[in-house]
């Protein structure tokens, strides 16, 4: 298979509609919503990063010099690109040997991407994205928690603490530390944007 970021109900022009129409309500407009999860990001992650499944951008817009971002949605690469990110389709990114070259990258980010896969689906797509991270290199995963989980309908797979530990273990991942953000775990049934964060570490050897 080609790898491929999000299940299908999210490839198409709607999604990228759906997402935008979402993103784009005025209050998050004039409200820096985003702080505190942009700050959440760049204490983890260092230098240039990879995201896969960066939709429009919300957070690669964020991240440090020379990050990349990866989607399967053409019209979500296209809003990124329209905002000057650099970003890139699946086939677009694996054709290019200098973007998909082995350890080109400093950290990974999979945030609300393995939510929308099957588990074994999950686990190849990230597969094939962790020889471009560096050795020690940082990964993060982020998945919604209950409420966030129930918000969409192209959510897949609930994938909390538990399940992203076994996905970063049988992908070869070094746990480094999980913890939800911004709020205790007890809210994630009430507050829609409480988040699972599993931090892990790229192999050195």
């Amino acid at each position: 298979m080609d790898a491929s970021e999000r299940g299908p109900g999210t490839a198409g022009e709607d999604y990228a509609e759906r997402l935008n129409k979402l993103q784009g309500k005025w209050w998050k407009k004039l409200l820096p919503v985003q702080a505190p999860y942009h700050w959440n990001m760049r204490r983890r992650l260092g230098g240039r990063t990879l995201d896969v499944g960066c939709g429009n951008g919300r957070n690669l817009a964020a991240l440090g010099p020379g990050s990349v971002g990866v989607d399967h949605n053409p019209h979500l690469v296209q809003d990124c690109r329209a905002l000057g990110l650099r970003a890139y389709t699946t086939e677009e990114f694996f054709a290019d040997p200098v973007l998909s070259a082995p350890r080109n990258y400093d950290s990974l980010l999979a945030a609300h991407l393995i939510e929308h896969l099957e588990v074994e689906q999950a686990r190849e797509v990230l597969g094939s994205y962790l020889p471009l991270v560096r050795p020690g290199g940082r990964i993060l995963f982020v998945t919604p928690q209950e409420r966030g989980y129930a918000s969409d309908p192209t959510h897949l797979v609930f994938t909390d603490f538990t399940a992203l530990a076994a996905i970063s273990d049988d992908l070869g991942l070094r746990t480094v530390k999980q913890y939800s953000f911004p709020f205790p775990r007890r809210l994630g049934k009430a507050f829609i944007y409480n988040e699972f964060n599993h931090v892990a570490e790229q192999p050195r050897v």
